[in-house]
């Protein structure tokens, strides 16, 4: 790929009670031409999310090797968590940043999950814009029965088979999606009052799915011992960041409830920061300078 090529890729792990087990799968992923841009565990979903970026063979190789790393020190046979998860790599999406193309990120996509199934085993299914097919274009889809569904479905049911390796899933660390898509924003919000049915009621309300907010996906969770509304946010130029969290507070009080403070995980794109909005102001510990890609990338993270 040509110079000034810049790609990222925001791998998430089955693990974020274990600090060392996740610094250790960090470290696995430091190679030349690869910056550490955030890294964050979260115990209650029991899931870390990593987010590096550089030059587009490098990020592959740095992600492959992240992938290897956690299917030799997470055993899904023992973890139990509130996210959904197939795999130890749960989800590996490369994104197009600069100079490089969503079909090139495709390309790098198919590269990395026959790299991942070749050297470890981890059988892997290509979604979003890498999906082979187009019933597994929606994570969602792929993740149906998490790993215990999948364990069992991927020998009997052809259709649920691996699009690389398998059809056997392997026995602790699971299956990869990995996948090319354009930016998405996690962005998740607390509820003042009120039990997770309440955020499973508003998640339902918000996604798009529901026919709720364009390029929305959302659940209710119980977080921190707090309801939460959990979101990801795929299109943020149809729906912005101000309007999620404007209809999020809409419909708490709709119900006699409130918002309280929200969360980024991750990193977002200078596009979608509002310096002045609402959701910025009501956002946990918000820098830009941490928290918006462009400029994590002239500063980013040192290498555990």
């Amino acid at each position: 790929m040509a110079e000034g090529q810049i790609i990222e890729c925001v791998p998430n792990f089955s693990e974020g009670m274990d600090a060392g087990k996740v610094e250790a799968i960090v470290r696995a992923m430091r190679v030349d031409g690869v910056h550490l841009l955030d890294y964050s565990r979260d115990s209650d979903h029991n899931r870390s999310v990593v987010t590096i970026a550089g030059e587009p063979e490098a990020v592959v190789e740095a992600a492959v090797r992240g992938a290897g790393v956690a299917a030799q020190l997470i055993d899904l046979t023992k973890q139990t968590g509130v996210h959904p998860r197939i795999g130890a790599a749960d989800v590996i999406p490369f994104v197009p940043v600069s100079g490089v193309s969503l079909v090139q990120c495709v390309m790098l996509a198919r590269q990395a999950g026959m790299a991942i199934w070749r050297r470890f085993g981890v059988p892997v299914y290509f979604y979003e814009a890498a999906a082979a097919r187009p019933d597994r274009v929606n994570l969602e889809d792929v993740r149906r029965g998490q790993f215990e569904g999948l364990l069992r479905d991927a020998v009997k049911d052809t259709t649920r088979r691996p699009d690389v390796g398998g059809p056997e899933l392997h026995q602790t660390a699971g299956a990869s999606a990995v996948g090319a898509r354009k930016f998405l924003i996690a962005y998740n919000i607390y509820l003042q009052e009120g039990d997770v049915s309440l955020a499973r009621a508003i998640a339902k309300e918000i996604r798009a799915s529901s026919g709720g907010l364009l390029g929305v996906k959302a659940m209710g969770v119980l977080a921190n011992g707090r309801a939460q509304v959990s979101m990801n946010i795929t299109d943020f130029h149809r729906t912005p960041m101000t309007r999620v969290h404007a209809t999020v507070a809409e419909m708490a009080e709709r119900h006699g409830a409130a918002i309280a403070e929200g969360e980024v995980i991750g990193l977002i794109p200078e596009e979608a920061y509002e310096p002045n909005a609402d959701w910025v102001r009501q956002t946990i510990d918000f820098d830009p300078e941490r928290k918006v890609l462009e400029r994590r990338l002239r500063h980013p993270l040192d290498w555990p």
